[in-house]
């Protein structure tokens, strides 16, 4: 395989079975200091960390974009699928991903996605299910 040919670790990671919520995250975003705003208190060895993320250093690390979680906090909610339709949150149906950290996709992202893409965004249902007793 010639180098032209090789996978990138973040190409490799993203395709494992499990990891079908991560995506690669254009570089120009990991520069951004705004999007980076608050890591440095939440991620042991920051620095070294971005440096790995950028090819600076050698090592295995990712930064993510994905779905949604309720805490921004690692370790205190798994991952949650988000529907733009009916603005609610639901549990992934797959069992490998219910152990997905969501502090990975933070709280806001579906937001900030349809703030800049509003285009993406579903219409809200005209009307809404009454049950009736009959």
């Amino acid at each position: 395989m010639s180098s032209s040919e090789e996978v990138s670790w973040i190409s490799w990671f993203c395709g494992l079975r499990g990891n079908e919520f991560f995506c690669e995250v254009d570089e120009d975003y990991i520069q951004d200091k705004f999007n980076l705003t608050g890591l440095n208190e939440q991620v042991p060895h920051y620095r070294q960390a971005l440096d790995m993320i950028l090819d600076l250093e050698p090592g295995l690390y990712i930064l993510v974009l994905g779905v949604l979680s309720l805490s921004d906090v690692p370790g205190e909610a798994m991952v949650k699928l988000y529907c733009p339709k009916c603005m609610d949150v639901y549990t992934p149906k797959s069992s490998r991903h219910h152990h997905t950290d969501g502090a990975y996709f933070g709280t806001g992202f579906p937001h900030m996605l349809f703030m800049v893409h509003p285009e993406y965004r579903p219409p809200r249902p005209s009307n809404q299910f009454v049950p009736r007793y009959v």
